[in-house]
Protein backbone atom coordinates (compact mmCIF):
# COMPACT_ATOMS: atom_id res chain seq x y z
CA UNK A 1 0.00 0.00 0.00
CA UNK A 2 1.51 3.36 -0.97
CA UNK A 3 1.45 6.39 1.30
CA UNK A 4 -1.63 8.56 1.60
CA UNK A 5 -1.11 11.77 -0.39
CA UNK A 6 -4.33 13.27 0.97
CA UNK A 7 -5.89 12.77 4.40
CA UNK A 8 -9.23 14.36 5.21
CA UNK A 9 -10.36 14.34 8.84
CA UNK A 10 -13.82 15.47 10.02
CA UNK A 11 -14.27 17.95 7.19
CA UNK A 12 -17.33 20.18 7.57
CA UNK A 13 -18.71 22.96 5.42
CA UNK A 14 -21.80 24.79 6.66
CA UNK A 15 -23.36 27.69 4.75
CA UNK A 16 -25.24 30.28 6.81
CA UNK A 17 -28.89 30.96 6.02
CA UNK A 18 -29.68 34.61 6.60
CA UNK A 19 -33.12 36.17 6.88
CA UNK A 20 -35.04 39.14 8.21
CA UNK A 21 -34.28 42.81 7.57
CA UNK A 22 -30.91 42.74 9.31
CA UNK A 23 -29.76 39.59 7.56
CA UNK A 24 -29.37 37.68 10.83
CA UNK A 25 -28.24 34.07 10.73
CA UNK A 26 -31.38 31.95 11.07
CA UNK A 27 -29.90 28.53 10.29
CA UNK A 28 -27.25 26.73 8.31
CA UNK A 29 -27.02 24.33 5.40
CA UNK A 30 -24.83 21.37 6.33
CA UNK A 31 -23.40 20.78 2.86
CA UNK A 32 -20.52 18.61 4.10
CA UNK A 33 -20.95 17.14 7.55
CA UNK A 34 -18.02 15.32 9.14
CA UNK A 35 -16.38 13.56 6.20
CA UNK A 36 -13.10 11.62 6.61
CA UNK A 37 -11.13 9.60 4.06
CA UNK A 38 -7.62 9.13 2.66
CA UNK A 39 -6.39 8.99 -0.92
CA UNK A 40 -3.20 7.04 -1.60
CA UNK A 41 -0.57 8.08 -4.08
CA UNK A 42 -1.37 6.98 -7.63
CA UNK A 43 -4.91 5.97 -6.67
CA UNK A 44 -8.25 7.04 -8.14
CA UNK A 45 -10.86 7.45 -5.42
CA UNK A 46 -14.39 7.82 -6.77
CA UNK A 47 -17.04 9.76 -4.82
CA UNK A 48 -20.67 9.15 -5.82
CA UNK A 49 -24.07 10.22 -4.60
CA UNK A 50 -27.18 11.93 -5.88
CA UNK A 51 -27.35 15.66 -6.65
CA UNK A 52 -27.01 17.90 -3.61
CA UNK A 53 -25.25 15.38 -1.36
CA UNK A 54 -22.11 17.52 -1.01
CA UNK A 55 -19.70 15.88 -3.48
CA UNK A 56 -18.63 19.03 -5.34
CA UNK A 57 -18.54 21.08 -2.13
CA UNK A 58 -16.16 18.48 -0.67
CA UNK A 59 -13.90 18.72 -3.71
CA UNK A 60 -13.80 22.52 -3.65
CA UNK A 61 -13.25 22.62 0.13
CA UNK A 62 -10.21 20.36 -0.26
CA UNK A 63 -8.57 22.99 -2.48
CA UNK A 64 -9.94 25.83 -0.34
CA UNK A 65 -11.81 27.23 -3.32
CA UNK A 66 -14.46 27.46 -0.62
CA UNK A 67 -13.18 27.68 2.94
CA UNK A 68 -14.01 24.65 5.14
CA UNK A 69 -15.94 25.38 8.34
CA UNK A 70 -13.84 22.93 10.35
CA UNK A 71 -11.76 19.77 10.03
CA UNK A 72 -8.30 19.18 8.63
CA UNK A 73 -7.07 18.45 5.12
CA UNK A 74 -3.53 17.07 5.04
CA UNK A 75 -1.79 17.13 1.68
CA UNK A 76 1.68 15.57 1.73
CA UNK A 77 1.51 15.73 5.54
CA UNK A 78 0.80 19.46 5.64
CA UNK A 79 -2.52 20.74 6.98
CA UNK A 80 -3.62 23.09 4.22
CA UNK A 81 -6.44 24.60 6.27
CA UNK A 82 -3.76 26.30 8.41
CA UNK A 83 -1.54 27.86 5.70
CA UNK A 84 -1.74 31.47 4.50
CA UNK A 85 -2.82 32.50 1.02
CA UNK A 86 0.73 32.71 -0.40
CA UNK A 87 1.62 29.20 0.87
CA UNK A 88 -1.71 27.99 -0.49
CA UNK A 89 -0.84 29.47 -3.89
CA UNK A 90 2.43 27.48 -3.86
CA UNK A 91 0.57 24.30 -2.89
CA UNK A 92 -1.95 24.72 -5.70
CA UNK A 93 0.82 23.91 -8.13
CA UNK A 94 0.52 20.31 -6.91
CA UNK A 95 -3.28 20.30 -6.52
CA UNK A 96 -5.48 21.04 -9.51
CA UNK A 97 -9.14 20.75 -10.43
CA UNK A 98 -11.00 19.83 -13.61
CA UNK A 99 -14.39 21.54 -13.56
CA UNK A 100 -17.73 20.04 -14.41
CA UNK A 101 -18.80 22.35 -17.21
CA UNK A 102 -16.31 22.65 -20.09
CA UNK A 103 -18.34 25.59 -21.43
CA UNK A 104 -18.21 27.73 -18.28
CA UNK A 105 -14.69 26.89 -17.08
CA UNK A 106 -12.80 28.32 -20.09
CA UNK A 107 -12.64 32.09 -20.63
CA UNK A 108 -14.29 32.74 -24.03
CA UNK A 109 -12.14 35.84 -24.64
CA UNK A 110 -8.82 34.02 -24.35
CA UNK A 111 -7.10 31.78 -26.87
CA UNK A 112 -6.35 28.21 -25.84
CA UNK A 113 -2.68 29.15 -25.58
CA UNK A 114 -3.43 31.90 -23.04
CA UNK A 115 -5.78 29.63 -21.07
CA UNK A 116 -3.19 26.85 -20.69
CA UNK A 117 -0.14 29.08 -20.27
CA UNK A 118 -1.65 31.17 -17.47
CA UNK A 119 -0.96 28.60 -14.70
CA UNK A 120 2.60 28.27 -16.08
CA UNK A 121 3.11 32.01 -15.78
CA UNK A 122 1.56 32.17 -12.29
CA UNK A 123 3.97 29.49 -11.07
CA UNK A 124 7.08 31.08 -12.48
CA UNK A 125 7.67 30.04 -16.11
CA UNK A 126 8.53 33.51 -17.41
CA UNK A 127 10.09 32.59 -20.75
CA UNK A 128 7.42 33.05 -23.45
CA UNK A 129 9.05 30.61 -25.88
CA UNK A 130 9.26 27.92 -23.20
CA UNK A 131 5.59 28.45 -22.33
CA UNK A 132 4.54 28.18 -25.97
CA UNK A 133 6.41 24.87 -26.35
CA UNK A 134 4.89 23.53 -23.13
CA UNK A 135 1.37 24.47 -24.31
CA UNK A 136 1.89 22.64 -27.60
CA UNK A 137 3.26 19.63 -25.76
CA UNK A 138 0.24 19.59 -23.41
CA UNK A 139 -2.21 19.80 -26.32
CA UNK A 140 -0.55 16.78 -27.95
CA UNK A 141 -0.66 14.89 -24.62
CA UNK A 142 -4.45 15.33 -24.35
CA UNK A 143 -5.08 14.35 -27.96
CA UNK A 144 -5.39 17.77 -29.62
CA UNK A 145 -3.06 19.35 -32.20
CA UNK A 146 -0.44 22.03 -31.62
CA UNK A 147 -2.15 24.42 -34.07
CA UNK A 148 -5.27 24.44 -31.86
CA UNK A 149 -3.39 26.79 -29.50
CA UNK A 150 -4.37 29.88 -31.50
CA UNK A 151 -8.11 29.12 -31.45
CA UNK A 152 -10.82 30.23 -29.03
CA UNK A 153 -12.99 27.93 -26.86
CA UNK A 154 -16.16 28.45 -28.97
CA UNK A 155 -14.41 26.76 -31.91
CA UNK A 156 -14.27 23.43 -30.07
CA UNK A 157 -16.78 20.73 -29.17
CA UNK A 158 -17.60 19.84 -25.55
CA UNK A 159 -15.20 16.90 -25.49
CA UNK A 160 -12.38 18.98 -26.94
CA UNK A 161 -13.03 21.74 -24.41
CA UNK A 162 -12.79 19.24 -21.59
CA UNK A 163 -9.44 18.10 -23.04
CA UNK A 164 -8.29 21.73 -22.89
CA UNK A 165 -9.43 21.83 -19.25
CA UNK A 166 -7.40 18.67 -18.57
CA UNK A 167 -4.35 20.17 -20.31
CA UNK A 168 -4.65 23.27 -18.10
CA UNK A 169 -4.87 21.08 -14.98
CA UNK A 170 -1.74 19.16 -16.07
CA UNK A 171 0.30 22.26 -16.92
CA UNK A 172 2.42 22.35 -13.75
CA UNK A 173 2.78 18.56 -13.29
CA UNK A 174 0.44 18.34 -10.27
CA UNK A 175 0.39 15.36 -7.93
CA UNK A 176 -3.35 15.44 -7.16
CA UNK A 177 -6.22 16.33 -9.48
CA UNK A 178 -9.77 16.78 -8.22
CA UNK A 179 -12.17 15.90 -11.03
CA UNK A 180 -15.55 17.49 -10.38
CA UNK A 181 -17.93 15.47 -12.58
CA UNK A 182 -15.59 15.96 -15.57
CA UNK A 183 -17.69 13.93 -18.02
CA UNK A 184 -21.28 14.59 -16.93
CA UNK A 185 -21.79 17.34 -19.55
CA UNK A 186 -20.47 15.19 -22.41
CA UNK A 187 -21.98 12.66 -24.81
CA UNK A 188 -21.58 9.01 -23.85
CA UNK A 189 -19.18 8.29 -26.74
CA UNK A 190 -17.02 11.25 -25.73
CA UNK A 191 -17.22 10.29 -22.04
CA UNK A 192 -15.38 7.04 -22.67
CA UNK A 193 -12.65 8.84 -24.63
CA UNK A 194 -12.08 11.33 -21.81
CA UNK A 195 -12.12 8.57 -19.15
CA UNK A 196 -9.60 6.50 -21.12
CA UNK A 197 -7.45 9.59 -21.57
CA UNK A 198 -7.54 10.26 -17.83
CA UNK A 199 -6.61 6.64 -17.06
CA UNK A 200 -3.67 6.81 -19.47
CA UNK A 201 -2.49 10.11 -18.01
CA UNK A 202 -2.57 8.67 -14.52
CA UNK A 203 -0.23 5.83 -15.58
CA UNK A 204 1.96 8.16 -17.61
CA UNK A 205 2.45 10.88 -14.96
CA UNK A 206 1.72 8.93 -11.75
CA UNK A 207 -1.26 11.17 -10.96
CA UNK A 208 -3.70 10.79 -8.10
CA UNK A 209 -7.37 11.56 -8.74
CA UNK A 210 -10.34 12.30 -6.55
CA UNK A 211 -13.06 11.55 -9.07
CA UNK A 212 -16.50 13.02 -8.29
CA UNK A 213 -19.47 11.73 -10.30
CA UNK A 214 -23.10 10.74 -9.99
CA UNK A 215 -22.92 8.02 -12.64
CA UNK A 216 -22.02 4.70 -11.02
CA UNK A 217 -20.92 3.04 -14.24
CA UNK A 218 -18.46 5.87 -14.95
CA UNK A 219 -17.00 5.54 -11.46
CA UNK A 220 -16.69 1.78 -11.80
CA UNK A 221 -14.80 2.20 -15.06
CA UNK A 222 -12.12 4.50 -13.66
CA UNK A 223 -11.85 4.19 -9.85
CA UNK A 224 -9.84 1.93 -7.56
CA UNK A 225 -11.96 2.63 -4.48
CA UNK A 226 -15.41 4.18 -4.25
CA UNK A 227 -17.00 6.28 -1.52
CA UNK A 228 -20.77 6.86 -1.40
CA UNK A 229 -22.11 10.14 -0.01
CA UNK A 230 -25.58 10.94 1.27
CA UNK A 231 -26.69 14.30 2.67
CA UNK A 232 -23.17 15.58 3.34
CA UNK A 233 -21.84 12.37 4.89
CA UNK A 234 -19.90 9.35 3.68
CA UNK A 235 -22.06 6.26 4.22
CA UNK A 236 -19.84 3.62 2.61
CA UNK A 237 -16.27 3.29 1.30
CA UNK A 238 -14.68 0.19 -0.20
CA UNK A 239 -12.66 -1.26 -3.03
CA UNK A 240 -14.72 -0.87 -6.21
CA UNK A 241 -15.20 -4.61 -6.90
CA UNK A 242 -16.13 -5.23 -3.28
CA UNK A 243 -18.60 -2.31 -3.29
CA UNK A 244 -20.32 -3.35 -6.52
CA UNK A 245 -20.57 -7.02 -5.60
CA UNK A 246 -21.30 -6.64 -1.91
CA UNK A 247 -22.92 -3.26 -1.12
CA UNK A 248 -23.70 -3.06 2.60
CA UNK A 249 -25.44 0.25 3.14
CA UNK A 250 -29.13 0.26 2.10
CA UNK A 251 -28.55 3.51 0.18
CA UNK A 252 -25.70 1.98 -1.84
CA UNK A 253 -27.87 -1.07 -2.56
CA UNK A 254 -30.63 1.20 -3.86
CA UNK A 255 -28.20 3.20 -6.03
CA UNK A 256 -26.72 0.04 -7.56
CA UNK A 257 -30.14 -1.47 -8.21
CA UNK A 258 -30.89 1.53 -10.45
CA UNK A 259 -27.87 1.00 -12.75
CA UNK A 260 -29.13 -0.20 -16.15
CA UNK A 261 -27.94 -3.68 -17.20
CA UNK A 262 -27.01 -4.29 -20.84
CA UNK A 263 -28.61 -7.74 -20.90
CA UNK A 264 -32.37 -7.54 -21.70
CA UNK A 265 -33.09 -10.97 -20.15
CA UNK A 266 -31.56 -10.12 -16.80
CA UNK A 267 -34.10 -8.55 -14.49
CA UNK A 268 -32.57 -7.36 -11.24
CA UNK A 269 -34.50 -6.45 -8.12
CA UNK A 270 -35.08 -2.68 -8.30
CA UNK A 271 -35.11 -0.93 -4.91
CA UNK A 272 -37.38 2.13 -4.99
CA UNK A 273 -36.68 4.63 -2.21
CA UNK A 274 -39.69 6.37 -0.74
CA UNK A 275 -39.81 10.12 -0.17
CA UNK A 276 -37.37 12.84 -1.18
CA UNK A 277 -33.90 13.72 0.04
CA UNK A 278 -34.27 15.72 3.27
CA UNK A 279 -33.08 19.33 3.25
CA UNK A 280 -29.45 19.76 4.35
CA UNK A 281 -30.60 22.83 6.31
CA UNK A 282 -32.74 20.59 8.50
CA UNK A 283 -31.32 17.06 8.34
CA UNK A 284 -33.12 14.27 10.24
CA UNK A 285 -31.84 13.21 13.64
CA UNK A 286 -29.90 9.97 13.97
CA UNK A 287 -28.94 8.34 10.69
CA UNK A 288 -29.59 10.87 7.88
CA UNK A 289 -30.96 8.09 5.68
CA UNK A 290 -33.54 6.67 8.12
CA UNK A 291 -36.47 8.61 6.61
CA UNK A 292 -36.11 6.69 3.31
CA UNK A 293 -34.47 3.47 4.46
CA UNK A 294 -36.42 0.23 3.86
CA UNK A 295 -34.61 -1.40 6.81
CA UNK A 296 -34.81 1.44 9.34
CA UNK A 297 -34.96 0.46 13.03
CA UNK A 298 -35.83 2.52 16.11
CA UNK A 299 -32.17 3.19 16.93
CA UNK A 300 -31.69 4.78 13.48
CA UNK A 301 -34.01 7.66 14.38
CA UNK A 302 -32.00 8.67 17.44
CA UNK A 303 -28.35 7.59 17.17
CA UNK A 304 -26.05 8.63 14.31
CA UNK A 305 -24.15 5.50 13.18
CA UNK A 306 -20.36 5.67 13.28
CA UNK A 307 -18.35 5.24 10.10
CA UNK A 308 -16.37 2.09 10.85
CA UNK A 309 -14.70 -0.88 9.21
CA UNK A 310 -16.82 -3.96 8.54
CA UNK A 311 -14.73 -6.51 6.72
CA UNK A 312 -11.42 -5.91 4.98
CA UNK A 313 -11.02 -2.18 4.16
CA UNK A 314 -14.81 -1.93 3.78
CA UNK A 315 -16.19 1.01 5.79
CA UNK A 316 -19.88 1.59 6.38
CA UNK A 317 -21.99 3.90 8.56
CA UNK A 318 -25.03 1.76 9.40
CA UNK A 319 -26.56 0.29 12.57
CA UNK A 320 -27.16 -3.02 10.77
CA UNK A 321 -23.44 -3.78 11.07
CA UNK A 322 -22.74 -2.67 14.62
Amino acid sequence: MSNPILEVNNLKKYFDIRGGIFGKKVGEVKAVDDVSFTVNEGEILGIVGESGCGKSTTGKALLRLIEPTEGEVRFNDEDITQVNSEQMRQLRRDMQIIFQDPYASLNPRHTVEKIISEPLLVHGMTDAKERKERVQELLEIVGLRAFHASRYPHQFSGGQRQRIGIARALANNPKLIICDEPVSALDVSVQSQILNLMSDLRDQFNLTYLFIAHDLSVVKHISDRVGVMYLGRLVELADKDELYENPKHPYTQALLSAVPVADPDETGERIILKGDVPSPSNPPSGCPFHTRCPQAMDICKEVTPTFQEDGDQHYVACHLYE
